[in-house]
């Protein structure tokens, strides 16, 4: 079930359920989750993400007592996934489906489904400007060491939009999120699900204007100087300017873990908390 809550006090409105059918097989499922929630920039809607069922639900709050709900029919397995650029495009990761969903916001419909490497596992994805693509969308997957890219320009790049452009190899798979920053020339990819420590205790990161190059590997973990544990590297943010990108290093709940902050134009260690 999905929830509307008033914004100020947040207290329920609706709750609204989300049993149905699947969208391939057409079979009843009972207990779907919802993997994702998103506020359209074009309208008084959220985009939820029905997990089990693939139904992408455009949800009309304008009027509370009579919601409309459009039911796009995507793929199953919904988990993350995030805006293009422009901010009307909604791109979501149906991982065990293999695909990527593209939803055009202010059409209210599904602009594509795109056939991706194993697991795609793009927490909110990467917006970056590709040398030789144009604008694109990145993800990383969970089931391989793939990195991939799709044009989202359907204006100035038409033949190129919604399609994979680009795939450049990682340092393996187990990554859960990719991050770039419009200020930055890199793009960070983590692995901290790889069964390797060499791997899961690092980041890759690739110089935009040089993706052909590859990638250079940081030692995120040994950085932090921490103890026992598994010390998985996770998850890259960058603050509001774009010249620092922070990182979470995992372990277990007796262990220490810490946060490692990185100066994004060097790529050294700057602090760790």
């Amino acid at each position: 079930q999905y929830v509307v809550m008033d914004g100020d006090t947040l207290e329920p409105l609706k709750i609204v359920s989300t049993r149905g059918m699947t969208v391939d097989t057409q079979e009843y499922h009972p207990e779907p989750r919802v993997a994702a929630i998103f506020a359209s920039h074009e309208l008084p809607e959220f985009i939820v993400n029905v997990k089990e069922t693939g139904h992408i639900l455009l949800v009309n709050y304008a009027n509370i007592d009579a919601l409309t709900v459009t039911d796009i029919g995507a793929a199953r397995f919904l988990h993350d996934g995030g805006w293009d650029r422009s901010k009307r495009y909604f791109l979501t990761a149906a991982n065990q489906s293999n695909k990527v969903a593209v939803v055009d916001s202010k059409d209210r419909k599904l602009a594509a489904l795109v056939d991706v490497y194993k697991i795609p596992h793009p927490g909110r994805g990467a917006n970056l400007d590709d040398p030789e693509h144009g604008p694109v969308w990145v993800t990383s997957a969970l089931g391989n060491d793939k990195v991939t890219f799709l044009g989202t320009d359907p204006v100035g790049h038409k033949g190129k939009a919604w399609k994979v452009v680009r795939v450049l190899k990682g340092q393996g798979g187990g990554s859960l999120f990719v991050k770039s920053h419009p200020q930055s020339n890199n793009l960070w990819v983590d692995t901290p699900l790889n069964p390797n420590e060499a791997i899961s205790q690092s980041v890759a990161v690739f110089d935009v204007r040089n993706l052909d190059a590859g990638y250079e590997v940081l030692p995120i973990a040994a950085w932090a100087e921490l103890g026992e544990g598994p010390k998985r590297v996770v998850q890259p943010e960058y603050n509001r300017k774009g010249d620092e990108v922070w990182f979470s290093v995992w372990s277990g709940k007796e262990q220490e873990s810490a946060i490692v902050v990185v100066d994004d134009k060097s790529r050294k260690l700057k602090h760790v908390i």
